[in-house]
């Protein structure tokens, strides 16, 4: 039975940076639980992530991502880059199912497994089961909303995506970095 969950965007604009996601996770066909919480603060609430994919997987890496950052003296960019190499370098984390999405107040990144670390050219990052729906609303909200917020772009945008995906629901959870 595969597991299948998640929306996570994160919206850089004005200067300011929002991180939100959904709470479902779906188990084949069904809604195991619509409440999970999948963007978490680290660094005193400096840094916010944000993870789809396998659970454990992903609480595995937000595990050594944290670690990577305590080890760099809170350096987001560095951290990243340093999890990246040891994801794809590690015979046991390679095989690991899971993205992320992190933020700290200057910088948003996506780290994957495959060794990237991408700094969204549009200042709009997204991952998971909706990540292009959020991704197109928040590009359109930027274009043609410029007045709202970095965390109200996330939200309008993680609630069209709910709409549209069947594995993204309206239970949001959004953090930004102190």
């Amino acid at each position: 039975m595969r597991i299948r969950s998640t929306t996570v965007l994160g919206v850089r604009h004005n200067g300011e940076i929002a991180l939100g996601a959904d709470g479902q996770a779906t188990m084949d066909k069904h809604v195991a639980k619509s409440n999970v919480r999948k963007v978490r603060k680290l660094q005193d609430g400096k840094v916010v992530t944000g993870f789809a994919g396998s659970t454990a997987d992903a609480f595995m890496l937000l595990d050594k991502f944290e670690e990577k950052l305590n080890g760099y003296g809170g350096q987001l960019r560095r951290a990243a880059i340093e999890l990246a190499k040891e994801w794809r370098k590690d015979q046991y984390l390679r095989k690991l199912e899971a993205m992320m999405v992190v933020a700290d107040k200057d910088e948003l990144l996506v780290i994957a497994g495959t060794g990237d670390v991408l700094e969204p050219d549009s200042d709009v990052a997204a991952i998971g089961s909706g990540a292009m729906y959020a991704q197109a609303a928040a590009l359109a909200l930027k274009k043609h909303a410029p007045h709202l917020t970095a965390r109200q772009m996330v939200e309008e945008a993680l609630h069209i995506a709910a709409d549209i995906c069947i594995y993204t629901n309206h239970n949001l959870m959004i953090e930004q970095p102190s």
